[in-house]
């Protein structure tokens, strides 16, 4: 039995737009008997809506069998906070209802805050840019979901959070402390105890070179590159998280 973990966007689909060939790659991973789960470092939607999408596009899927970043560090506060702790959020409803459901405190005060959760938000703006910056210099723990720069649509490319990030570090001068989401060991540990699998078992399926493929060689998974995202074969060829397999689409995983 071998354990597969899909990133989404780039690699099942683009946008609205299935990639070819991902509905029956799947399906035949699964009647095989092998165990899928799908991680995604995107925190602008819920897990609900990814398990409906999958499913409406062809691909059953329920919410158990969906990790995101939002997910992780919600489940990574509620091991470290304390009960007085309070937690700035830079983000969208999404990661904020995740929070809620895991009882995490949210405060809109940085004067008072513990934790600082900085994610994707389609709202950012100086003023929030400030939030940040005065919750991290008095010393709260900046964590964020995910370190991908820009997002892939069908059309292109739009900011993601480590765009936001690199706003951050630009005010400070200092690296932020954690990111949770790929390529973090964090994000693999959850991913590969829910396929309850060992990482030699399990195989890394992503377009991102330093999120996806970094994550798998560094947890001793197999990595695969699709090249239907932002990654190029030449990109992949310059770079130092070299994949241990690179295919042209998901709808070749079933031959490796």
């Amino acid at each position: 039995m071998k354990g597969f973990i899909f990133d989404l966007d780039g690699t099942v689909y683009l946008g609205d737009q299935l990639i070819e060939g991902a509905v029956e790659a799947i399906q035949s991973l699964r009647s095989r008997g092998d165990k899928v789960v799908f991680l995604s470092n995107k925190p602008i939607a819920t897990r609900q809506s990814y398990a409906h999408k999958l499913t409406k596009m062809g691909i059953p899927t329920s919410v158990d069998d969906i990790l995101n970043s939002s997910l992780i560090v919600a489940r990574y506060l509620q091991n470290v906070c304390k009960k007085e702790d309070k937690v700035l959020v830079i983000g969208e409803e999404p990661i904020r209802d995740e929070l809620r459901d895991h009882g995490i405190t949210m405060s809109e005060n940085p004067l008072e805050v513990s934790y600082v959760v900085l994610s994707w938000d389609r709202q950012f703006t100086y003023d929030r840019l400030n939030d940040l910056y005065q919750a991290a210099i008095r010393g709260a723990v900046v964590i964020a979901s995910n370190p991908d720069r820009t997002c892939p649509l069908e059309d292109g490319q739009i900011p993601d959070t480590g765009a936001l990030i690199g706003a951050l570090e630009g005010a400070t001068g200092k690296p932020i402390e954690l990111v949770v989401g790929k390529p973090s060991k964090i994000a693999a540990e959850a991913a590969v105890q829910h396929l309850g699998l060992d990482y030699e078992a399990c195989y890394m399926v992503g377009d991102r070179l330093e999120t996806d493929i970094k994550m798998g060689n560094d947890t001793g998974m197999n990595s695969v590159l699709v090249l239907t995202g932002i990654t190029t074969r030449e990109m992949a060829k310059t770079s130092e998280h070299t994949p241990h397999y690179i295919l042209n689409s998901i709808k070749d995983i079933v031959n490796l």
